[in-house]
């Protein structure tokens, strides 16, 4: 699935102008995957810009807004044509499933400006739309069906397990390759392996590994819907699916022991109990005097909150809000979260566990809320939470809680917790960072 040379070129992704701890950040191996079998033979690469307009044609979606209801309602008829068991739905291979998506920065100059960001590197954000569309036609591609013209599933986003950097900068004028493919397959899920590259003096190097979770359901996109089974054809195929088990057992692990459901570790209560106590004002014998550490900041005052109203510009071919328009906006509060605590220009080096709970429909507001949650040496750990308002009901549902890790170039202030929700975010924070150190 990699360039032959991709394996030996992650390990010699070599950082500059940043100090050397940035360096072994985002230069180590990121996914623990074994290297696959070439499986770009027979595959043409797809532009970018066809992404999307594929995604369309399999599903049936209107272009036109206005049509919506009724392009949903004609998909109703498609019911027929689910499986009623997984067994009866032919195997699929790996390969079946690989995709090249061209993103031609270099060769269009033309579709450079939606890319581009101030500091003459190419928007993140933006390379998290590409994935989040190419993960859901990846899956379309393990599913699809010879006889039918269109497919009867709703293939959505539950999931964006990791995305692992192995460099600080993307650069605007060179071109893009993403390739990808379906590693492991549930009975209604599919996890989705995806690379991105980058072209420089004649060859692809890698910039980061990718691993999203997409889930199949009927033409309402209301009930699960079974999709092929994967057969592994090798034994480096086998490594990758049985890490595909591996990563859903790990995802319900981290799950059952969440913060939300179960009491912190003895040695999270010593953690925490050891910041209240540095926090201690000595002077007054008094649990409730505070005072805060040298090179210190509040939790409190570390946060960004933003605002989006969902306009119909940015729905997917379902007809809610686009899940890579959701990443990106959070992205970018989390980034500016990240700059403005830290005083400097932070680069991303990984991201993970973001769960999408509920879909955002058009027309909703959209709060996004950045927390800056854990802080150490030079990294920056940021948690950004995303709520829809409903203006009728005045009530707020959770949709979205997202997971950034950030490097700055320079070493960053502690962040220090003072209620307990705020400790236990700072756990969290801490847990999440621990998890995206050992993977990298």
């Amino acid at each position: 699935m990699r360039e032959a040379k991709t394996s030996f070129q992650w390990r010699l992704c070599i950082m500059k102008k940043l100090p050397s701890v940035l360096a072994r950040t985002l230069t180590s191996g990121t996914s623990g995957f074994p290297v696959l079998p070439d499986m770009s033979e027979g595959h043409l690469p797809i532009h970018v810009n066809n992404v999307r307009s594929r995604l369309r044609d399999i599903v049936g979606a209107s272009t036109n807004w206005r049509d919506h209801v009724q392009a949903m309602q004609e998909r109703k008829a498609l019911h027929t044509l689910l499986a009623k068991r997984q067994e009866d739905l032919p195997p699929r291979r790996m390969k079946d499933s690989y995709l090249e998506v061209i993103l031609p920065l270099g060769s269009q100059p033309e579709i450079r400006e939606k890319y581009l960001n101030v500091h003459n590197s190419v928007r993140f954000g933006r390379i998290l739309e590409d994935l989040d569309s190419l993960g859901v036609l990846i899956c379309y591609t393990h599913t699809k069906q010879e006889m039918q013209p269109r497919s009867p599933l709703s293939i959505v986003t539950a999931l964006v397990d990791k995305i692992n950097l192995c460099k600080k900068i993307i650069y605007p004028d060179c071109d893009i390759k993403f390739t990808g493919n379906v590693s492991w397959v549930g009975r209604t899920s599919m996890e989705v392996k995806m690379h991105m590259l980058q072209l420089h003096d004649g060859d692809y190097s890698p910039v980061l590994d990718a691993t999203f979770v997409m889930v199949a359901r009927d033409p309402e996109n209301k009930r699960p819907a079974f999709v092929n089974p994967l057969v592994p054809e090798s034994p480096e195929e086998e490594e990758i699916f049985k890490q595909g088990e591996l990563n859903k057992l790990k995802r319900i692990d981290f799950s059952t022991a969440s913060l939300l459901k179960m009491a912190p570790t003895a040695e999270e209560r010593n953690i925490v109990h050891d910041i209240f106590l540095n926090t201690l004002d000595t002077r007054m014998v008094s649990f409730r005097s505070r005072k805060l550490p040298p090179n210190s900041v509040w939790m409190e005052d570390a946060k960004l909150k933003g605002l989006q109203i969902c306009h119909p510009q940015e729905r997917n071919i379902f007809n809610r809000i686009f899940g890579g328009f959701l990443m990106r906006k959070a992205f970018e509060l989390g980034w500016a979260t990240a700059c403005s605590y830290g005083g400097s220009r932070p680069f991303i080096v990984s991201v993970d566990d973001i769960m999408f709970q509920r879909p955002v429909e058009v027309g909703s507001l959209l709060l996004l809320s950045g927390q800056v949650c854990y802080t150490e040496k030079n990294y920056i750990q940021v948690r950004v939470h995303s709520e829809v308002y409903d203006a009728d009901t005045r009530e707020h549902q959770t949709t979205n809680i997202f997971h950034f890790t950030f490097i700055s170039e320079n070493e960053v202030p502690r962040v220090v917790p003072k209620t307990y929700g705020e400790s236990m975010l700072y756990l969290d924070g801490k847990r999440h960072f621990a998890a995206v150190m050992k993977e990298i």
